[in-house]
């Protein structure tokens, strides 16, 4: 039925585009084309300039056959190279898959594989690993993409060619696009990212041009993020495709700091250098600027704001950032969700609490970001939301534009995920009276001892307080007569004697006896390159199987 608005009131290129993020970039370049866009060691680059490259770019891989619907995969660190792949990719409606650059070669060759990769662009460093790939991707898979190669200006290391085509001979080669266009339809996929794959195959994540588009203007949304915001690349661009905010950045105007090696003395250089007052990393990154000397922090003057995401940050951890002078904002997501979704909202009230008590509220995974249409916890049986009682547990569920197409190639998966109407991510939560939800530990990881749960979120939280602690993980260990109980893996701070029986009094004091680790191991803990703690990893160790990281 149609009523008196749809009479002569059609959609016109006057008044519908389809959303992408692409259009930030020309729009930077257009507004704020003479104002810094990128700076990378000896490079800089404005807005002007970045967008051209970008555009040569696609320019490049059009030549080479890229067109819409196909993958250009990239493996590579946090360079101009990344962020312009952000901004040239999507532009021809192609979809951008970034690797894991801290995958094996048998694992990026499925990839390459399942994603039907036609261009590859690689940097250096990755040789040794990227030509096993391509042989196996060749050999076993009957695939050979076109291999651009890249030389970083800041890698001093060696590395072969894997490729007929240099990175910058081919920018050269080639006049920029007129525009960096974008897609035909928003809902079509714009980039593809794979899970861990900790149990069976990775899924391929796909996600679109609006959900990115939407993401990108929420992450500055969620943030408060000013014009000109100046943003250190410690978050790999791989991961969730840095969370959307390549695009955020381009968004407001901003300039990219690009690091190809995440330490604390770079990183604190960089902000002391380039004045970075925006950066996003996991928990360990930002544990490592709580425990850097001091005399590393001097000269940094400027408020600087850092985003962490996890299932759970550490208490420790934001009470360390908080006397260290860095504002934290705590969020949480999932590839699926494009990265951050949900975010512990500060209400002016919590500045009058005492410091653990707004360490409690801000370690909440709290709301859906302004552009979430929806989220919940619920219990995912009868599918209705649990009450806000801080003590009835059920699963984080989503909903909205900021949610993934589906699995790539895995109509099963997918439909599993959505069962509902809900997206599912497998995290289990209370939801508390002022509706923000904190998460109990993800379905798999709760150790169930003596017909008891417990949280292994909670006990590490308690390992944590401890004074020596710079990592930690607990997880189940098969027992005869509880069924499970909890053993816990420590990684030590440098110089710290902590001993076991220590560290279990310790959380003796501050948890009831049933949830206090029956063992301590002092082991490296493995972690991804996301600086998430391999838990799936630390359970075979504690049955019994793999002993090594």
């Amino acid at each position: 039925m149609t009523s008196i608005y749809d009479q002569g009131l059609s959609k016109t290129d006057a008044n519908f585009v389809e959303l992408s993020p692409v259009s930030f970039v020309e729009r930077s370049a257009e507004v704020f084309g003479d104002l810094p866009a990128l700076i990378h060691g000896r490079r800089r680059y404005t807005w002007r300039e970045l967008r051209e490259r970008s555009a040569r770019l696609a320019a490049a891989l059009r030549a080479l056959g890229v067109g819409p619907g196909d993958t250009v995969s990239v493996m590579l660190p946090n360079t101009p190279e990344m962020v312009e792949a952000h901004y040239a990719v999507p532009a021809l409606n192609a979809v951008l898959n970034t690797l894991n650059t801290r995958l094996d070669a048998p694992l990026l060759a499925w990839q390459m594989n399942h994603c039907e990769t036609k261009v590859l662009i690689t940097d250096r460093e990755f040789a040794p690993t990227m030509a096993t790939a391509l042989r196996l991707l060749r050999d076993e898979h009957g695939r050979t993409p076109v291999v651009i190669d890249v030389a970083d200006s800041e890698y001093n290391g060696a590395g072969e060619r894997l490729g007929a085509n240099e990175y910058e001979a081919l920018l050269e080669a080639h006049a920029p696009l007129a525009q960096l266009a974008g897609p035909r339809d928003e809902w079509d996929a714009i980039a593809v990212s794979y899970t861990s794959g900790t149990t069976g195959d990775p899924k391929g994540v796909v996600t679109h041009h609006r959900g990115a588009y939407l993401n990108a203007v929420s992450n500055a949304a969620t943030w408060t993020m000013p014009h000109f915001p100046t943003y250190l690349w410690t978050l790999p661009m791989f991961h969730c495709n840095g969370w959307c905010f390549p695009w955020t950045v381009a968004l407001l105007g901003g300039t990219h700091v690009c690091l190809r090696k995440v330490d604390a003395p770079a990183i604190l250089a960089a902000m002391r250098e380039h004045g970075v007052d925006h950066y996003c990393a996991a928990p360990i990154v930002h544990n490592l600027l709580i425990a850097a000397p001091a005399a590393l922090r001097e000269g940094i003057t400027q408020k600087v704001r850092g985003m962490v995401a996890g299932a759970a940050p550490p208490a420790s951890m934001i009470e360390g950032m908080a006397r260290i002078g860095f504002d934290i904002t705590h969020v949480y997501g999932l590839t699926e969700v494009y990265g951050p979704a949900a975010v512990a909202v500060k209400r002016a009230s919590w500045a009058g609490e005492t410091l653990a008590e707004q360490t409690r509220l801000n370690g909440r995974q709290g709301v859906r970001c302004g552009l979430q249409e929806g989220m919940t916890v619920m219990d995912a049986e009868a599918m209705a939301e649990t009450p806000a009682d801080a003590e009835t547990m059920g699963e984080i569920m989503f909903r909205g534009n900021i949610v993934m197409k589906g699995y790539l190639k895995n109509p099963a998966a997918t439909a599993k995920a959505f069962e509902g109407g809900w997206f599912h991510t497998g995290d289990l939560a209370v939801m508390e009276p002022d509706r923000y939800v904190k998460i109990k530990d993800r379905s798999k990881d709760i150790i169930i001892s003596g017909g008891e749960n417990i949280s292994s979120l909670e006990v590490e939280d308690a390992l944590y307080r401890h004074a020596d602690v710079l990592a930690c993980a607990v997880v189940a260990k098969p027992d005869d007569k509880w069924g499970e109980t909890p053993v816990a893996f420590v990684e030590l701070r440098p110089g710290a004697t902590a001993s076991a029986a220590e560290l279990i009094a310790h959380c003796k004091s501050l948890l009831a006896g049933y949830k206090v680790p029956r063992e301590v191991r002092f082991e490296e803990i493995p972690k991804t390159s996301t600086g998430k703690i391999q838990k799936f990893a630390l359970r075979e160790r504690a049955r019994g199987g793999v002993t090594e990281p």
